[in-house]
């Protein structure tokens, strides 16, 4: 056996390779929940996961290949974005969004997105507006391809490129904060063509720089998008009952 002495010695000899180890694990937890975080993010948002599932971290961590740590530690985050509620001693769930929240939600954004249309009209530099384009053509694209999570995702994409180019960092972090909420309100729609149509319009007036129009066209999103996201719930409880 070897001597403690001997052990002790030997990390006293050599106290760089521990600490790069535990630095090296650190990271590779940061990451593995990263990574977990990010499939959860997705599996909910494109509705893979529906309101009231469970989420065990048991069950988490061996279909992610993952010790329960990371899968902890991502649960966290997504409860911080509003996507998750944890319940202490049991498991968590995905997040039902009650009528309060969404309302709260429209109220932010009937204030902060037509600001975000305005100012990126204002303000964006020629190689915002080409990445504003891309995303508004993956969104058409899947539109005409009957391909709601890639036309929703691109949908949502647009309206945080829009943010970018708003040149406001406070908006910014402001925006970040509902992103993941955002995103979620972003897909309950099956209108994939009428929202491509409103995003249409809304790149066509930041192009011209028209920032009082993208900032009515904003305004006039948000009601629809309200009002699309309430007849699809009108129709999922039809078909339930």
């Amino acid at each position: 056996p070897v001597h403690p002495r001997t052990v002790r010695a030997g990390s006293q000899r050599h106290p760089g390779r521990c600490e790069n180890r535990r630095v090296a694990g650190a990271e590779e937890r940061v990451l593995e929940s990263a990574r977990v975080a990010s499939r959860l993010r997705d599996e909910i948002l494109d509705g893979v996961r529906e309101p009231g599932s469970r989420l065990v971290e048991r069950d988490l961590a061996a279909g992610f290949g993952v010790s329960r740590i990371p899968v902890r530690d991502a649960l966290k985050v997504l409860e911080g974005e509003g996507l998750v509620a944890l319940r202490p001693h049991t498991w968590a769930v995905v997040r039902a969004f009650t009528d309060a929240d969404l309302a709260d939600l429209d109220e932010v954004r009937a204030v902060l997105e037509p600001l975000a249309f305005r100012l990126a009209a204002e303000r964006h530099e020629p190689s915002g507006l080409e990445r504003l384009r891309a995303a508004l053509d993956r969104e058409q694209e899947g539109a005409r391809a009957a391909d709601p999570v890639g036309s929703r995702r691109s949908a949502a994409d647009f309206h945080e490129i829009v943010t970018a180019l708003a040149g406001n960092r406070l908006l910014d972090d402001m925006m970040q904060g509902i992103r993941s909420r955002m995103r979620w309100a972003l897909s309950q729609h099956d209108d994939l063509a009428d929202v491509t149509d409103e995003h249409v319009a809304l790149f066509d007036a930041v192009r011209a720089r028209d920032g009082d129009r993208a900032a009515e066209l904003a305004a006039a999103h948000v009601e629809s998008s309200r009002r699309r996201r309430a007849a699809l719930a009108s129709r999922r409880a039809a078909s339930r009952a």
